[in-house]
């Protein structure tokens, strides 16, 4: 084995254990460490990376557990909302791995890393899905914005990148906004 590797073996806990399937083989590449200006943009785009995951994570959660009025343009909007979220956090990992950067998307990493208050457990209202949507969207889009400046001093194409999300999430807010104020 090379060097540069490092050989893992992962053992399956539970019910693939209990089948019979012991291991699996995952060979593991050291981890990049970028430094100065690649350090800064690596450190947007995974703290971009993490609030997308999250905002996905909340919406589909929010999606199984709507209930109102409303419930069926929320629900078709919270699917729309997912798949934008996961659209453009693969965007960001394969920027992430772009720059010779592994893009960390580990539940463990998001729960730290979010800054993003966790979604109330058990049936949720139309209405307040809306309210927590519309606070979560601004937070990040805010986040990603202030992300901007300092990214394209080093990093031109991770900046249009980011420009692209905020002006995506910055759409979601009008439209969280309308359904808020029942112009839908």
């Amino acid at each position: 084995m090379a060097n540069d590797q490092v050989d893992r073996t992962v053992v399956s806990q539970g019910p693939a254990r209990a089948a019979g399937q012991a291991t699996a083989r995952v060979t593991q590449l050291p981890a990049t460490d970028p430094t100065g200006e690649a350090a800064q943009v690596a450190e947007s785009l995974q703290a971009t990376l993490v609030e997308l995951i999250d905002l996905s994570l909340h919406a589909k959660q929010a999606h199984w557990n709507l209930v109102g009025p409303s419930f069926k343009p929320i629900h078709l909007l919270l699917d729309e909302l997912t798949d934008q979220y996961r659209d453009w956090y693969d965007e960001v990992a394969e920027r992430l791995a772009a720059i010779g950067v592994s893009a960390d998307g580990r539940i463990a990493t998001v729960s730290a890393g979010t800054p993003l208050e966790p979604l109330p457990a058990g049936q949720l209202r139309d209405q307040d899905v809306l309210a927590f949507f519309d606070a979560r969207v601004t937070l990040v889009a805010d986040r990603v914005r202030a992300r901007l400046d300092p990214i394209g001093a080093h990093d031109l194409l991770s900046q249009h990148l980011l420009l692209s999300i905020v002006l995506g999430l910055d759409d979601q807010c009008l439209t969280l906004g309308a359904y808020r104020s029942g112009s839908t």
